[in-house]
């Protein structure tokens, strides 16, 4: 058992390796795109529109050294964490009970489904009255946006299970806990990680949305402050931050992804040996 988990340890390691060129090559396409807008602007009297890597980088050391980039990532990444947190236990509990039953199905699909057809940014300065400009009108509307990537995918996760592996729980009497403990949740499993990866990478442009109806302070706020003050530099290096965020989380859940499924699919391979 040792030696397959430090095999697939070098495995995934060697999987990383492989795909790091890919992102370096991303990058450089980023950088080539950004050098060609420059070059097309410089003789015209809209270059200041586009800020050079220079000042950017130069924005970003002085909003570094001063305290006000982390300030304001820290704003939001707890908008973002609070959000993504009351979002994905609204979807959990939500998408449960709409699997179970075909009448709060009915009644609640219209409801869920409308609701994504109004732009978020259309109900955030709503939300803003009435929850206030404070943290939890942010949390409201992050949550709105993790909310139904990951209740769609519960919901098919919960409805995927084969009709032959709950006859099987029911022939042998399992408990409702059991029922849900050994097949729901490992069934769901990777549908409901999925969901998590969308939701969590979307949780960004909730609290952006949010800190720019009504916000004193977030990394939202900062676009929009450079954007009055036409300081670009300021709004790029936000802009890159909130990027930086948004590959973070995904990164951190797909590796929380891999290790519960991989762990998962070990157990089953441990109950099977052992039956």
């Amino acid at each position: 058992m040792a030696q397959q988990h430090i095999q697939h340890t070098r495995n995934a390691a060697q999987g990383e390796l492989q795909t790091l060129p890919f992102y370096l090559l991303s990058v450089g396409l980023g950088l080539l795109l950004w050098q060609t807008g420059l070059l097309l602007l410089s003789d015209t009297p809209r270059r200041f529109l586009l800020p050079t890597p220079p000042e950017v980088i130069q924005r970003f050391a002085q909003l570094t050294a001063n305290g006000t980039l982390l300030h304001h990532t820290k704003v939001t990444l707890v908008e973002m964490s609070l959000g993504l947190l009351v979002g994905t236990i609204a979807a959990l509990l939500l998408g449960y009970a709409v699997a179970h039953s075909r009448l709060l199905a009915y009644l609640l699909e219209p409801v869920i489904i409308t609701s994504q057809a109004v732009p978020t940014l259309a109900l955030a300065p709503l939300l803003t009255i009435w929850f206030g400009p404070g943290l939890t009108s942010k949390i409201v509307v992050c949550a709105l946006i993790v909310f139904f990537p990951i209740l769609v995918n519960v919901v098919t996760g919960l409805e995927g299970i084969a009709e032959q592996q709950k006859d099987l729980f029911r022939l042998l009497e399992a408990t409702p806990w059991q029922y849900l403990q050994e097949l729901e949740i490992p069934a769901t499993m990777p549908a409901f990680l999925a969901g998590l990866k969308v939701g969590g990478t979307m949780a960004g442009m909730g609290a952006v949305v949010g800190e720019f109806v009504a916000s004193s302070e977030g990394l939202g706020y900062l676009v929009k402050q450079g954007q009055n003050l036409y300081d670009l530099p300021m709004m790029f290096v936000a802009i890159f931050t909130l990027m930086v965020i948004a590959l973070a989380a995904y990164g951190t859940l797909s590796f929380i992804e891999k290790r519960v499924l991989k762990w998962q699919q070990q157990d089953t391979t441990i109950v099977m040996r052992e039956a």
